[in-house]
């Protein structure tokens, strides 16, 4: 398990700046955060260097790429064994169609992202990655209508 890092409050107030926007010039930054430019990509650095900024990221609105079918999906699977969740959590990771998908409890195993192009995408994206081959027993699927609340890195902060 990784160990926690120990940020003070300009560590915090750095994140939550490259959080909404990790292009913004660093001069401008250090202006807002009290620091020098140097400190603040010393600090920066740092913060990379030790896990604690795992990437720096552009967040893609989708519907202005390609028009996309996105689905929630649950999945239940069949056993709880070892080498069948890994072997299905390496296919997950390797579908195109997946946009994310966490390990979750209750009667769901899985809770599952998806975005296709097409419904007839979605069916040979079940054929392929939803079947008792893969150990699923069961799966229910969700078409989102609409984003009420999008992906926000703002939002991502847990508050002091």
């Amino acid at each position: 398990m990784t160990g926690f890092v120990t940020l003070d409050a300009f560590d915090h107030r750095l994140i939550e700046r490259v959080r909404r926007n990790n292009l913004e010039p660093a001069r401008v930054t250090a202006e807002a955060v009290g620091l020098s430019e140097s400190a603040v990509l010393r600090r920066l650095r740092r913060l990379r260097a030790q896990g604690v900024i795992v990437a720096d990221v552009a967040v893609i609105d989708p519907a202005r790429v390609e028009p996309r079918i996105v689905l929630h999906v649950q999945v239940e699977m069949n056993t709880q064994e070892r080498r069948t969740a890994e072997a299905f959590k390496r296919a997950l990771k390797a579908s195109p169609e997946i946009q994310a998908a966490w390990d979750v409890t209750g009667e769901t195993d899985y809770l599952l992202t998806v975005a296709v192009p097409s419904m007839e995408d979605y069916e040979a994206f079940c054929l392929r990655e939803l079947t008792t081959e893969a150990g699923v027993r069961s799966f229910q699927s969700m078409i989102v209508i609409r984003e009420v609340v999008g992906f926000d890195p703002a939002r991502r902060t847990l508050r002091r």
